[in-house]
């Protein structure tokens, strides 16, 4: 009967910047079931990026409904769920009507940034970085807090009266699927707000005064597989644990088994995000890359160097939604490899600022080169070349901190990895292999494997590397000569954007 099977699956709530996602995982780590819904981008002003969170609960409670029925199986078939973000993203909510004070703030957003530039006037960034891993950016959470504390009325009392609740992502959704009984999140999500000491393990008091954030709002930090509550029952048919919970470019690194010192990561999604385990000591960037936690474990934590892409895959719904020049994503390969090839035309995606290496808020974006033949497959052929281009200045920003003799594992991941074209262009121009596995839902697996290892369904991380496998290697073609003067074209573009000397003096 269906009431004496032990429960065999693992349900993965994937909730990303565009959209929710709900997958279902059998005993053996095999998708089971996939359900996906977008939901609405809001932009209120230039630079401003938002979400409505009752939208967000939505979809994801639909999309884990619809991804359990489309398996024939019920609720009480889930042995367990794992939760995986987008990170940095604020809600601001009532402990006592659940109901959320403002929009959500996305990690795109850039409304501190001037906030931000006050920080670093006044000369607190270095106490920052050295306590966080992290650099003084809108990108993460603690100014857009203090931004709702400032522009939502009533706001700053409710909160130092204990009535308001803050997380990122993961921490809305566990509070409304556990009936708001429990109000935490990770290591890996604390780890980016610019409130918690990622050495000592626990929020910083000094960075709570210093960025205006009460203490009252913040949650519980737990280890990324543990206990995190049960579900009520009615939401999904059955109350099911909560075990598992990594923000999304962390949950990614697991779920490609970069369990071991030197291994890295990058997914390729909205943006960019490239992670490099560097084990259980942290290594602080000398190259302005942040420092981070990949996973927290019985209460220790793993260190990982990260370097965040603003925008990649962003940059091709660009060309869909905003030049419409594609109907697809997916033809932006075949007009790329269309391309004329005597034409060297850059786009540096600077729509909401540069991330890392360079971490500068106000530029914005520009295409460099176009003659009177530029035209659709040149566009395209840029816009998939900036992912390469980008992701080179991660990769030798980390070579620098990390140490040249060190040899490291690229393992891809996130839509634009399905690009041939694209990861081939990646591997040229890192002049380096690029390995992309057989299961590319990675993101969700790392959730997903987080919550069945603790609930007893999958092995140690020793024995769950071993299942990773490969589905392709993209290794470079393009003479040495060539990669020289397109990486050349495209620093020199940067520097324009930057304002600064191709250089860099």
């Amino acid at each position: 009967m269906a009431g004496d099977r032990k429960p065999g699956y693992i349900l993965a709530i994937d909730q990303g910047t565009t959209s929710s996602r709900a997958i279902l995982f059998d005993q053996s780590l095999a998708i089971s079931a996939v359900a996906q819904a977008e939901f609405t981008q809001v932009y209120p002003r230039s630079g401003w990026v938002e979400h409505d969170p009752e939208e967000i609960w939505l979809t994801t409670v639909a999309t884990a409904r619809d991804a359990i029925a489309k398996a024939g199986i019920a609720g009480a078939d889930v042995a367990a769920i794992g939760i995986t973000n987008q990170r940095e993203t604020v809600v601001v909510w009532d402990r006592d009507t659940d109901k959320p004070v403002h929009n959500a703030i996305v990690w795109q957003d850039r409304r501190t940034a001037d906030t931000c530039q006050a920080l670093k006037a006044a000369g607190h960034e270095p106490e920052i970085t050295a306590k966080t891993g992290l650099l003084l950016d809108p990108y993460f959470s603690a100014t857009k807090i203090a931004w709702l504390m400032d522009n939502v009325d009533g706001a700053k009392q409710a909160a130092a009266a204990g009535r308001l609740a803050f997380g990122t992502i993961d921490t809305f959704l566990l509070w409304r699927l556990t009936g708001g009984r429990v109000h935490a999140t990770d290591a890996t999500n604390a780890s980016r707000t610019l409130l918690y000491n990622i050495t000592r393990g626990r929020w910083d008091e000094g960075l709570q005064g210093a960025l205006r954030v009460p203490a009252a709002l913040l949650p519980e930090v737990r280890d990324s597989a543990g206990e995190f509550g049960v579900t009520d029952k009615d939401i999904l048919g059955a109350a099911i644990p909560v075990l598992g919970i990594a923000g999304d470019q962390q949950a990614a690194t697991i779920g490609q088994a970069c369990f071991m010192p030197g291994m890295m990561t990058s997914t390729y999604g909205t943006g960019c995000f490239a992670l490099l385990n560097t084990g259980p000591d942290p290594v602080f960037s000398r190259n302005r890359l942040l420092t981070t936690i990949a996973y927290q474990i019985d209460g220790k934590p793993t260190y990982a160097l990260e370097g965040a892409i603003f925008v990649a895959g962003a940059a091709v719904q660009w060309l869909r939604d905003g030049l419409r020049i594609i109907e697809a994503a997916a033809q932006t390969g075949e007009l790329a490899a269309a391309a004329d090839p005597e034409q060297s035309v850059y786009l540096v995606p600077a729509f909401v600022g540069l991330g890392a290496p360079h971490w500068d808020s106000e530029c914005r974006g520009a295409i460099f080169g176009l003659t009177r033949n530029t035209g659709p497959a040149e566009f395209a052929r840029a816009a998939l070349e900036s992912v390469a281009y980008q992701t080179l200045d991660l990769a030798e920003a980390m070579r620098r901190d990390w140490g040249e003799a060190r040899e490291t594992v690229l393992r891809v991941d996130g839509g634009m990895s399905a690009s041939d074209w694209t990861m081939q262009y990646l591997a040229d121009i890192l002049d380096a292999p690029v390995d992309r596995p057989r299961v590319q839902e990675t993101t969700a697996l790392g959730a997903a494997y987080l919550a069945g290892w603790r609930a007893g369904l999958y092995p140690e991380p020793s024995r769950f590397a071993e299942t990773w496998s490969l589905e392709r290697r993209f290794t470079p073609t393009i003479p040495p000569a060539t990669r020289r003067a397109k990486i050349a074209g495209w620093r020199d573009a940067v520097a324009r954007v930057l304002r600064k000397p191709a250089d860099g003096s």
